[in-house]
């Protein structure tokens, strides 16, 4: 969804559901609103903007919230070799709290790179993180998803899985198809899980100085 931007600090997502999980989870946890929020449209278009956005004199903090899809190694280190060349000396290593870095010229950025900076997956798995513990859908869920792939009826890839796991559980609730954010507003995912804690004081802390 575009936004028009009001603030000198931005947070890149690739997509539109990542735009709204963002905004619910900082409804529910009263983040002040001190930054854009933009989707970019892929992880591709996601990458090439943080260099337009650092480019851009009023903007002092920049953070980005990427999947890390099928390899999470890969995925930080070609982001480290970009924030070295921005001029922010990276870790060897992504922390689960997330990253935040400031250069010598004022200018911050924050990574974090879905779900928990340290496993395989995008935003899907994170959500599925978020599904309380107690539930009694999400195993029957992944037990048709096993039966399906099984017989070769799975249209999704494989690497889809998780997206085709929490939507499916997202249709079996009380609002058939509810969308991943509007799920977070509505209470069927619940936010008391570590690694959105994590996220949530990676998104203060980035944005809150």
């Amino acid at each position: 969804m575009w936004v028009k931007e009001k603030f000198n600090k931005k947070l890149l997502v690739e997509g539109n559901d990542d735009q709204h999980v963002v905004w619910a989870l900082c409804l529910k946890f009263n983040i002040p609103e001190t930054f854009d929020v933009l989707e970019c449209g892929s992880d591709n278009q996601l990458i090439q903007e943080i260099s337009i956005r650092f480019k851009q004199s009023e903007v002092n903090t920049v953070g980005i919230i990427i999947d890390a899809d099928t390899d999470i190694s890969n995925r930080w280190n070609s982001l480290k070799q970009l924030l070295t060349t921005l001029g922010f000396p990276a870790p060897n290593n992504l922390s689960k709290e997330g990253l935040i870095l400031k250069d010598g010229n004022n200018k911050t950025i924050g990574v974090w790179i879905m779900p928990n900076n340290n496993l395989n997956g995008m935003l899907e798995d994170f959500i599925s993180f978020l599904v309380p513990n107690d539930d009694q859908l999400l195993p029957i869920v992944n037990t048709t998803l096993d039966s399906i792939e099984e017989r070769g009826l799975n249209k999704y890839l494989t690497i889809h899985r998780s997206k085709a796991a929490i939507h499916s559980w997202l249709a079996w609730q009380e609002d058939p198809g509810t969308p991943m954010g509007l799920g977070i507003t509505k209470r069927y995912l619940t936010t008391d899980q570590e690694t959105c804690s994590h996220l949530i004081e990676w998104l203060k802390k980035l944005f809150s100085e």
